[in-house]
């Protein structure tokens, strides 16, 4: 009897686990995850405001991915899952994801766009700030 108690608390031990690995592999991001300060101090900064559950943020994330790797050392290319970070929003003042924040070298706001933004358009806003 002793045993199968055992066992059974074993289990539940082994499911809770499960269920905590599991939320924490549902997203790339966690709430505890330090943001990046945004703007970036003295370089261009675009920030990237979605979810990775949206599905126009989802066709945005392989363009961001390019443009970090593309633009390192040249701009800050960020993203901030805003449900994940539910504070965000608020603080960026934006009504529907993906929201898409340009800032200057000097980290005044230069440009905004709601909805998808392919790379041609990021790059052309990039440009137009000083990036090369």
């Amino acid at each position: 009897m002793k045993q199968a108690g055992n066992v059974k608390r074993l289990a539940a031990l082994f499911f809770l686990m499960a269920i905590l690995l599991a939320y924490g592999s549902c997203s790339k991001e966690r709430a505890d995850d330090a943001l990046p300060e945004v703007p970036t101090k003295g370089m261009v900064t675009m920030l990237d405001l979605g979810a990775h559950e949206c599905v126009p943020c989802k066709m945005m994330e392989p363009i961001i991915e390019e443009l970090k790797k593309e633009y390192a050392g040249k701009a800050s290319i960020v993203f901030i899952d805003v449900w994940v970070h539910r504070d965000q929003p608020g603080k960026y003042g934006i009504r529907a994801i993906p929201t898409q924040i340009f800032y200057d070298k000097y980290g005044k706001e230069a440009y905004r766009h709601e909805g998808f933004m392919d790379k041609k358009s990021i790059v052309g806003v990039l440009k137009k700030l000083g990036v090369n």
